[in-house]
């Protein structure tokens, strides 16, 4: 702060005393002993008021840069207010609107981020129902399968026990039956009586 008082009255200051030195210079032969004493006041008057200048000026530019600091260090609801009009009150309207811009994009973000966020959970939990039902018809279907699978290893061992009993009775059948005889067999043995 002091550094831009220093800055901003110095040169104030300089031009004061200049003008003041330059207008003793051409007049020194014909001034008063007591005008002394008047250049004396007025070279304290322009110190005094180098000096309240800069501190005028100072203020706010100061406000504004530890408010620009505020703002940069992510505190958005930051605000200037000055007392002043002019350039300067310019500037911190500029500045102000500037951080209700970063805020209410920053509020805009964030409720864009939970909108998706509501949305990404929505999404996954329609997404893990579909994938219950699923799970779910796979174990009904596993279970309809491995019923179906018992059905015909059943099925398959009744076949395998009616074939054993067909070729079974297929062979009793050939131990049954007489051998037929043959045409020539046949003819030979009738009798002649």
């Amino acid at each position: 702060m002091a550094k831009l008082r220093t800055e901003i009255a110095t040169p104030i200051i300089l031009s004061g005393i200049f003008a003041i030195v330059v207008f003793f210079a051409i007049y020194t032969e014909h001034l008063e002993p007591y005008f002394s004493l008047i250049i004396l006041f007025l070279i304290i008057y322009v110190l005094s008021f180098g000096v309240a200048i800069g501190q005028t000026l100072a203020s706010p530019i100061k406000k504004i840069l530890e408010r620009a600091k505020e703002l940069t260090e992510g505190n958005l609801s930051t605000r200037v207010y000055l007392e002043t009009k002019g350039e300067l009150a310019e500037l911190a309207e500029a500045f102000n609107k500037i951080a209700e811009e970063l805020e209410e994009s920053h509020e805009q973000g964030k409720n864009e981020e939970k909108s998706v966020s509501i949305k990404v959970k929505a999404r996954t939990k329609d997404l893990e129902e579909t994938i219950s039902a699923l799970e779910q018809k796979i174990k009904n279907r596993t279970i309809e399968l491995e019923r179906m699978t018992k059905e015909i290893e059943g099925m398959q061992s009744q076949v395998k026990d009616s074939a054993l009993r067909v070729s079974r009775i297929a062979e009793l059948e050939q131990e049954i039956k007489p051998p037929k005889l043959s045409k020539k067999n046949s003819g030979d043995n009738k009798n002649p009586i």
